[in-house]
């Protein structure tokens, strides 16, 4: 194998400059799932591209050919490049991204490879797995035979099931998966037709040439700690609520907080919480601070995200209209590892009868068959407000915000997007929904659905057009 490699070494650029456009998509996909400034190996480095593309921080290029490297180390001096083999990787750490990119079909055995890189991951490491779909077999071999695609060795022509199937024996769980690039060469107007419309439509986008997944390490049980969690409530004119959500509230975890934001109420919702504080004698901190001249629930939970102590943030809904009673089970969904981005989702129980009118349950089932599409993970309530993730994994989705613009004023989506670019495992809670006792509902349907409309265009530019 290191003989073969180090045979295509010295014509290995060149066969990529004639495959450009293969290696543009697939540069601009990595460059997607893979943020600047991370601690990133990619096994299978071969002459270093495509770990400069991604712009690590400290960057390891690890490849069993002496050749592939020396020219690596030649054309990108401040990254590290080791000679080894995937199967026994002489390294040691930890590393943020790990990039097997067109790896697994050389690997002997897929699984050993697999549970030795388990070794370099922690709990926040992404692994990032692209391959050749076992479908296009038969036309890459054309194309080596004429000269038209690098000489392979034998290769392992997996399915994405099986892939899973070895990652799950070797201790990680998905994320998600999917497909890229239907035609793998230019042809002006075609290509991009191809890459970008039919390449994402069910049925054809299984034809195409690259599968990819992305996974995480399972966590330790032994692991597990409690954290200190804070609720986030935003209320605009909901006084008559604000005394049954302090004493439905459970304690969870290290310690509660409720943070009340509120987004400038005249029915006197502020005294409402005033007094509350006044009089609490139970185990909750509680705080109030007010949003000023922000506009919308979206503002309202970036500041009680920013005002909060806990390590584990959780929306509440002011209207009462999911119970408070069931926020231990998304604390425990973050606390016992299940998922990193937890949803509420409304559609799974019966509702009460006026908890949500015809046509918002309606576009509620539309937007989230849609979303589930467009982020690759499943979702069936896009809009549900009780939510909850680590504050370190919303730092790092505020620190990304400006990919996707700031104009959504719910929140629900600017959190969505956030967590499925950062590669968060996203998980959904079922809850019931109540009908409001108190108050009014906040969401003016046809211009807040063309708004949601607005953010789907965005959501397909931004995850499929790249």
């Amino acid at each position: 194998m290191r003989a073969f490699f180090d045979a295509l070494a010295p014509t290995r650029d060149r066969d990529k400059a004639r495959r450009w456009y293969y290696y543009r998509h697939l540069t601009a996909f990595l460059q997607f799932v893979v943020p600047p400034r991370q601690r990133v190996l990619e096994v299978g480095c071969g002459t270093g591209d495509l770990l400069a593309a991604v712009d690590p921080e400290f960057g390891v290029g690890l490849d069993i050919s002496h050749a592939m490297l020396s020219i690596a180390r030649s054309k990108y001096p401040r990254l590290h490049f080791v000679q080894s083999d995937a199967h026994d990787p002489a390294l040691g750490g930890r590393f943020d991204y790990i990039i097997l990119s067109d790896l697994v079909g050389d690997l002997d055995d897929v699984q050993q490879a697999f549970a030795r890189v388990q070794q370099l991951a922690a709990p926040q490491t992404r692994l990032i797995i692209t391959y050749y779909n076992y479908l296009w077999e038969p036309a890459l071999k054309l194309a080596e035979r004429l000269g038209l695609k690098s000489p392979q060795n034998v290769q392992n022509w997996l399915p994405v099931d099986d892939i899973e199937g070895f990652l799950a024996l070797s201790g990680f769980a998905p994320i998600r998966k999917g497909y890229r690039l239907l035609l793998p060469i230019y042809i002006p107007g075609v290509s991009w037709f191809c890459n970008t419309i039919l390449a994402h439509l069910p049925g054809i986008r299984r034809l195409c040439l690259t599968q990819y997944l992305i996974a995480r390490a399972v966590p330790d049980p032994a692991d597990r700690r409690e954290f200190r969690c804070s609720v986030i409530v935003p209320c605009r004119n909901e006084a008559g609520n604000i005394p049954d959500i302090v004493r439905r509230t459970p304690a969870m975890g290290a310690g509660t907080e409720l943070v009340f934001v509120d987004g400038n109420s005249t029915d006197g919702t502020v005294d409402r919480i005033q007094e509350v504080i006044v009089r609490y004698q139970g185990p909750h901190t509680i705080r109030l601070i007010h949003q000023g001249e922000g506009i919308g629930k979206g503002d309202a939970v970036r500041k009680g995200f920013e005002a909060a102590t806990g390590e584990v943030l959780t929306i509440l809904d002011a209207d009462v209209t999911v119970d408070p009673e069931v926020l231990p089970k998304f604390y425990h969904a973050i606390a016992d590892g299940h998922g990193e981005f937890i949803n509420g989702s409304r559609m799974v129980y019966p509702m009460e009868r006026q908890a949500m009118r015809f046509l918002n349950l309606i576009g509620n089932k539309v937007f989230s068959q849609i979303f589930t599409w467009l982020l690759e993970q499943r979702l069936r309530d896009t809009l549900c407000g009780t939510k909850a993730l680590l504050k370190r994994d919303y730092e790092k989705i505020k620190a990304g915000r400006h990919y996707f613009g700031d104009f959504d004023p719910f929140g629900d989506f600017d959190l969505l997007f956030g967590a499925a670019k950062q590669n968060l495992k996203i998980v959904e809670v079922p809850v019931r929904y109540r009908d409001r006792t108190y108050g009014e509902t906040k969401i003016k349907r046809f211009q807040h659905g063309l708004l949601l409309l607005r953010m789907c265009g965005i959501a397909y530019k931004r995850f499929r057009m790249h």
